[in-house]
This record gives C-alpha cells, structure tokens and sequence, in this order.
C-alpha cells in the first residue's frame, strides 16, 4: 500500500505537506488517514504508537500460553492449499512446530503471507494461542522472520480505522523516518539537556522503531514531556489573557444580607465559595474562577450570592447554560431568591418570539435588565449589555475557551464565574482549567439523602418494575434511561422507542409513561419535561438528555439499562438526578455484561456516592477520552501523554512553561518559534488562541 521510498522532490516536502502527497497514499486513501485526524506529513509522523509487539522473547510451541497474545518461535512444517468456506471467506492453513508441540496455522482472506513462507524455515508467529498442550493453533498471526526480528525487535501497533491497517499505517511511517527533521525540534536545548532528552527526530525515529524497550520508554518520556509543555503553555497564555484589568471594579461586599435572606442556612463550603469570588472581584484583575461540585452541592445558591453581589455593586449580572429547560429552570430559581432585592431578571433564549426578543434585548441594553438568563443566545450578534460585570457559565464541560471568550467580550472586561458539576479529579482539573482558580465545594447541604446503588441483570426486570410500580403507587416518579436512540450494530442495545412500547409501556400498564430523547425538537423536549416535573407523567424512559441540571425533588428512582456502557463519571451523574427531595432514593444499574472489569467498575459505584472519588477511579480504569464521554470538555486531543499516570511530567512541564511565559508571555523569541507553532496547532482542534 505504501513503498518503502519517498517521490523523488523530497526537497520539497514540509510538516504541512498533505499525507495525499506521499508515494502510494493518493486522495482515497487520504480520506481514511483523515479519519484518524491524520492530514499531514507532521500529522503521521506524530500518530505515535498505541503499543508495540515484543518479538525479542519468542515461547517454543509446547511452553505458549493459551489464550494470550504471544510470540511463538518454530520451523514451518507444511503448507495446505487454500480453499473457501461458507459465507465466501478463503481459508489457507500451515503447520509449524518442534521436537515436541506442533501450532496450527489459520489465516482468512490472506493468501499472500503463507505464500512468502518457505517450509523447513524458521519464523516467529504472533498472536492468541489457543488448543491443547502438544496441539496449539493461532489464527491471522503476524510472521516475522528472524533477519526482521534482528532489525525491528518492537513492532508498532497504531491506532487505526477501517480500510487502514496498523501494518499500513507502519509501511506509511516507515518512508518518513529517514526524513524526521521536517518536524524540528521546539524544545530548547536547555530543558533537553536538563531532564536528559533526545532530540525531536530521534525521539519520533525511536517511538515508531524502537531498538530495545528502553529506546522506546525514553522516547516516549520526551513526547510525553513535549506534549504537556505546549498544552501547559496554551493554558498560561489564556490565563495571562484572562489577567487584564477589570472593566467592573467593586468594594469588598458582605454577603450578610443575601445569607440572611435564605430560608435555610448555607453549608460551609459555600460560605468559603462565596467568599473566595467576592474577594476575586474586589482586586484589580478581572476573576476568572471555575466552581466545582457534585451533583446537589448548591453551586446555583453561590452563583446566585455573587450575581447579588455584582448587580447590588451597580452592574448587569448574565448566566449562560447549555440548555433552554436548563435555563428556564435558572431564571425560576434566581428570580425566587433575587426578586425580594428588586433584582429583574430577564429570560434570552433562541426559542423567544420575535416581538419578546425585541424586547428584551432593548431591557439588555438599557440596563432595565439587571440579570440576564439564557443560552447560546447570549452569544448572538445584537445582544448589547448596558455594564455586564460578571459573567457566569454553567456546566462548563458544554461550552470551552471560545464560548467563554465571546461571553466576556460582551462586557468590557467582566468577571468571569464558571461552574462545573463534572468532579474532576486535582491534576487534570489543573490541565484542564489552567487558566482558571478553583473552588470546590466539597459539602452537601443539610437534609440530603445518599441514594441507594444496586446492580441488577436482566432477568430480575420484572421484579425491578414491580418495585416502580410501588414507588408511583406513593407519589414518587421515575427515570427510566437507555443508552440507544436507534436500531444499531450491537443487538444488545433496544433502542429507547422500542423499550418504551415494548417494556415500559407494557411493565408499567397503568401508570402515565412519557418518551424523551435528542431527536426530539426542542419545543417537544421541553413539554415532555414539563409534564414530568409538574407530576403529569409518573416515569420518563430517556435517554441521556436527562442528565444535566434537571430538578424533579418528586424523582426517588433511577434506573439505568445497559449501565456497562457508561464510564462511571456518566453514571453518577445520572445517580444525581434523583434524592433532591426528603424521601429515600434509589438508583438501579442494569446489565448482563459478566466481565469481571464491568462487574467491578459498578460495584465500585454502590459502594461510594463521593464524585471525586468515582472521577479518580474513572480517570484510571478507562482514561481521559472515556472519562468525558464524547470529548465535550473542549482539551486539545492529547497523542500521547496519559493523564492518569504521567502526573510527575505534568508538573515539571507546567513549572517549566511558567517560567517560559514569564520570560516571554507570547513566545514572539526567535528560539520560541516552533513552540508557539506548536501552541497554535494544538489549540486548532478547540478553537483559536485569540
């Protein structure tokens, strides 16, 4: 697929050079690598390796451990001629063995490898062995001889897609290493030398082929180091942006009034909240301040105490969420709590009529408004505020810099207030907010419950609906959510549609059974949701549309079918829609999956209802990718670093990017060049850097 040769005006070739243009590659292929987010030559030569194939420790036939991937050395004993079995596949079938054990060949639709094969040479085989103690088989293994074992010990597994192979994607690679340099080198001399690191090019020459484990090990920790330095360096450069003097300077206010005006008192992790964003918007820089909590942690009770703050200073006031129900539901609750200080608060979202826009937007402008709620409406051209001081962002993970960005320029320099109710754990809520200080709120308010955690398979369905049954029978309502819209490839997952006719429906026959999912319009979404929070629907089947910010304290049970699908971060968030009232709660996970990886995982969420502590067992067991579900968190895709293991680099490349930034703040010194190219690159995939 791709010749182990570059076209012969190499000279030519630069990192920015499209892949389309390597010998062998053309525009069809190139549709493929750019699945893999692979459009350059800089791009391939940077798709590192996922892990290698070690050829350097072969087993004999007879000492192969079944049922695990390995390398077996032995001599090829017999060719078969290939044939073909149902369903159109050919077959074509070796053996190899020793003195004592012999392993049988299989390989599908691939008769090109057992023909290079010689009988009476020797061969390393890797693959899953399976069968008995003196007859073992592999099916599709790799073959290596020894001559190529010699010169590459480690083969590169990459990440691939369909229609392109790892072992294409290494052909591909291996015409560019020669050629490494294209990609220089941004890291100085000076880091290189002080943490012992190869240069650039022999790192990338390293990581693709490596001459031994170590060789490759060192590589890696170079790249690693690479990769964190420049997102560290992207993040400082947004902090020292968001560092500008305040448009909207305030006095130190005592919340005092606002706390005594609440008909219950205030946890103190709150307290302490409210009193780290006052002190914040008292200085002389604009704050730029992440709240982090659990589900139920009260974060809107603290936003609204620094809303009151800044409108009671002489300033406008904007919430933006991710949702209209989500900002319907704000703009109820803060009208409740800010309304007794004459504070007027106006709704702005795109479904609004014409007329009412009108409307609004004219209150906006003229300071009438002092708190605005909405969407990404808030956003929009037209959209003019009188003296926006603070700006407030929920459910930070939905939005990223660029939002935050065109929010604050819609004042001159407003304070900055986004809240999160994803737990993060420490470090990567440092890499991921790096331009933001942080407050946490680790208390739960007064009253409320833990809920209840159970797995279930299955099979106790039945007796699951009897127990909704009996629930809806004293009041309560409950979630039903289902991870598939649609029919799909895995036959495992009944798609919401069809599980609300066919199971919930028919379960729960004489109870008021309502449908929500994302194919929904948003007027339909709304009125669905509506109906379920003011108890016209005892049960919702949905899907995960459910998750973020809806309050139904009627709400005592969640169910969650095919619950193995969710990383466990999703599935407390679903937990947390239920036990916001009084009453005892439950949540129900459900799932036949009987891997022991599974089974543990969900085990592990009924034995805690502590977010960090889920965030951190979810951040090591499935990594940073699954963690945030469909990459909503708006971080620059990481190529290599791992943020769950790679903590100590972490932190020698946020200390070495702060002193970078504070010797020069916008990496314009010629020796920062390719650092700030760098920087940009990685920051593309989210948006610009200014």
């Amino acid at each position: 697929m791709c010749p182990a040769s570059l076209p012969e005006n190499r000279t030519t070739l630069t990192p920015d050079t499209p892949v389309q243009y390597l010998k062998g590659v053309g525009p069809k292929l190139a549709q493929r690598f750019e699945k893999l987010g692979i459009r350059t030559l800089a791009d391939l030569l940077e798709h590192y390796p996922r892990r290698y194939l070690d050829f350097t420790h072969p087993y004999p036939p007879s000492e192969a451990p079944v049922g695990v991937e390995c390398v077996v050395r032995a001599e090829l004993l017999s060719k078969q001629g290939g044939r073909y079995v149902t369903g159109g596949r050919r077959v074509e079938k070796a053996t190899a063995g020793d003195d004592v054990a012999t392993l049988e060949l299989t390989w599908f639709n691939n008769p090109y490898t057992i023909q290079k094969l010689e009988v009476g040479q020797e061969y390393f085989f890797e693959g899953e062995v399976t069968g008995g103690l003196l007859r073992r088989q592999m099916v599709n293994p790799q073959v290596r001889t020894a001559a190529q074992v010699q010169a590459a010990p480690l083969a590169a597994i990459y990440p691939q897609t369909e229609g392109l192979t790892s072992s294409a994607i290494s052909r591909c690679v291996a015409q560019l290493l020669p050629h490494a340099e294209l990609l220089g080198d941004p890291l100085p001399p000076a880091l290189l030398q002080k943490y012992r690191m190869p240069g650039k090019a022999q790192a990338v020459r390293d990581i693709h082929a490596p001459s031994s484990p170590e060789a490759a090990q060192e590589a890696r920790r170079r790249l690693i180091f690479e990769e964190l330095l420049v997102l560290q360096l992207g993040m400082g450069q947004m902090k020292n942006r968001g560092s500008a003097s305040t448009g909207a300077p305030m006095r130190r206010i005592d919340p005092a009034p606002f706390w005594a005006s609440l008909p219950f008192s205030p946890t103190g992790a709150q307290r302490r909240a409210v009193d780290e964003i006052l002190e914040d918007m008292a200085g002389t820089e604009s704050m730029n301040r992440l709240l982090q909590g659990d589900v139920g942690s009260g974060k809107t009770l603290v936003a609204a105490a620094a809303l009151w703050a800044a409108i009671g200073a002489g300033y406008q006031g904007a919430l933006l969420a991710p949702t209209e129900l989500l900002a319907e539901q704000h703009a109820e609750n803060l009208n409740r709590m800010l309304a007794k200080f004459g504070i007027r608060v106006a709704l702005l979202t795109g479904g609004l009529k014409a007329a009412a826009r009108r409307t609004t937007l004219a209150a906006i402008r003229s300071g009438e408004a002092d708190l605005v709620v909405g969407t990404h409406a808030i956003l929009s051209e037209g959209v003019e505020f009188a003296r926006l001081g603070l700006a407030v962002i929920d459910e930070q993970h939905r939005f990223g810099v660029r939002q935050r960005g065109a929010l604050a320029e819609k004042g001159c320099a407003p304070h900055l207030l986004v809240m999160s109710a994803t737990p993060i754990p420490r470090t990567l809520g440092l890499l991921i907010y790096g331009d933001l200080d942080i407050s946490i709120l680790d208390e739960l308010p007064p009253g409320r419950r833990p809920v209840k955690t159970r797995v279930m398979t299955g099979a106790r369905r039945k007796d699951l609906y009897g127990f909704l049954d009996r629930e809806i029978g004293a009041g309560r309502q409950v979630y039903i959510v289902c991870p598939a819209i649609e029919e799909g490839p895995d036959a495992s997952l009944t798609p919401v549609k069809t599980y609300y006719e066919q199971t919930a429906k028919a379960l729960l026959p004489n109870r008021r059974v309502g449908l929500m999912h994302g194919k929904l319009k948003p007027k339909e979404k709304a009125a669905v949701m509506e109906d379920f929070r003011t108890g016209q629907l005892d049960a919702l089947v949905s899907t995960t549309v459910i998750e973020v910010g809806v309050d139904v304290p009627n709400a005592t049970v969640m169910v969650i079918e095919n619950a193995e699908r969710y990383g466990l971060s999703a599935l407390h968030q679903l937990r947390g829609r239920v036990g916001r009232g009084a009453a005892e709660s439950w949540c129900f996970l459900v799932s036949d999956n009987e891997a022991e990886s599974v089974r543990s995982r969900l085990k592990f969420l009924c034995s805690t209802t502590d977010g960090f502590a889920v965030a951190q067992y979810d951040l090591e067991t499935r990594g940073p990718g699954d963690f945030f579900g469909s990459r909503q968190h708006g971080l620059p895709a990481l190529q290599i670093a791992d943020l769950a293991n790679d903590t100590a680099t972490l932190h020698a490349a946020q200390s070495e990017a702060a002193a970078l930034l504070d010797k020069d703040p916008l990496l314009t010194a010629p020796e920062h060049a390719l650092l700030a190219q760098q920087v940009n690159r990685m920051f593309e995939r989210t948006g610009p850097m200014n």
